[in-house]
């Protein structure tokens, strides 16, 4: 275990420097001036001459790309040209918004998908089958500003049960910032808890018509025993990889859904920043998101693991 522990390591430190490098390419290196694209085409040259100063633009690549990664490493992400701030400030704000909402979306999610999924595949082509596969397909089919716009008419607008956007701050209390973060949440976890919920279905079904599990049923284990003890464990495996695929599109589907809600996240400060063109702030937002997503696939990966023993022997 200790083996796959560090090479699992290796390959995130890799993935993390090859990111880093990819991103500093595309928005620095390649054919384009980073102080015009920010400025735009009429600003005054001695203006431009000033702001690559400011960016560093006048260093060597080579140089400019060890400094951004040295002050990551020191946490300091840089200067935003637009909100003329640290970047890490304005980051440590909006991912008080964001870390949270995630979370709430996946723990929605896995908390919907799983049991919809076991009971479908439990229950094959009865009416509760149907129903989870029909709800699947209208969660695959509809995407989730779309299911935060109908939210915010039914819930905010009509019932008054939730507020239509914004956000109150953690300072006002809990319960007021999980009210304002729940639709969003909702509407996030909705499409990716209907593709969960299939993979659960599929991955159930397959278990349940091994033989191991017919051999503990001939034994005379009744059915909810079996689910629990045989087929449920097994069938965690492959939902598990799955699962932490779909981690970046609650990180991604935050961009779309924070901006329906007017949630002052992350994801609507990097569509901000794109309108604005901060180059400073969409350059260290990308390599955060990418970062998260690679540190969770790499907790996932280990997560496999732990519940597939034959990978631990083949490490």
């Amino acid at each position: 275990m200790l083996r796959l522990v560090i090479s699992r390591l290796v390959s995130l430190i890799v993935t993390l420097v090859a990111v880093s490098l990819a991103i500093f390419l595309i928005l620095e290196v390649l054919p384009g001036d980073p102080a015009a694209i920010m400025l735009g085409t009429a600003a005054r040259e001695d203006t431009l001459a000033a702001l690559r100063h400011e960016l560093g633009l006048d260093q060597p690549a080579l140089v400019r790309y060890l400094a951004w990664v040295g002050g990551l490493l020191h946490g300091d992400l840089g200067q935003s040209i637009t909100y003329k701030m640290p970047v890490s400030t304005l980051v440590g704000e909006r991912m008080a918004v964001t870390l949270p909402l995630s979370l709430l979306a996946i723990l929605i999610s896995t908390a919907l998908a799983l049991p919809l999924g076991v009971a479908a595949a439990a229950r094959r082509d009865g009416p509760v089958d149907r129903a989870v596969l029909v709800f699947s397909q209208l969660g695959v089919a509809v995407p989730n500003f779309w299911i935060g716009l109908l939210f915010i008419l039914f819930f905010a607008t009509w019932l008054g049960w939730f507020p239509a956007g914004g956000f109150p701050g953690w300072s006002a209390g809990i319960w007021p910032a999980f009210r304002a973060l729940l639709l969003p949440a909702v509407a996030l976890a909705l499409p990716q808890a209907a593709v969960l919920t299939r993979v659960t279905r599929s991955a159930t079904l397959e278990v349940i018509g091994a033989d191991f599990v017919r051999t503990a049923r001939a034994k005379g284990v009744d059915r909810g025993a079996t689910l629990r003890r045989h087929v449920v464990p097994n069938a965690l495996i492959p939902v598990t990889t799955i699962l932490g695929l779909q981690l970046s599109f609650f990180f991604g589907g935050a961009i779309l859904v924070e901006n329906v809600f007017n949630l002052p996240g992350l994801g609507r400060l990097a569509y901000q920043a794109l309108n604005q063109r901060d180059l400073v702030v969409i350059k260290d937002i990308v390599l955060i998101f990418s970062g998260l997503v690679i540190v969770i696939n790499f907790l996932v990966d280990i997560g496999y693991a732990i519940l597939d023993p034959r990978l631990r022997s083949r490490a």
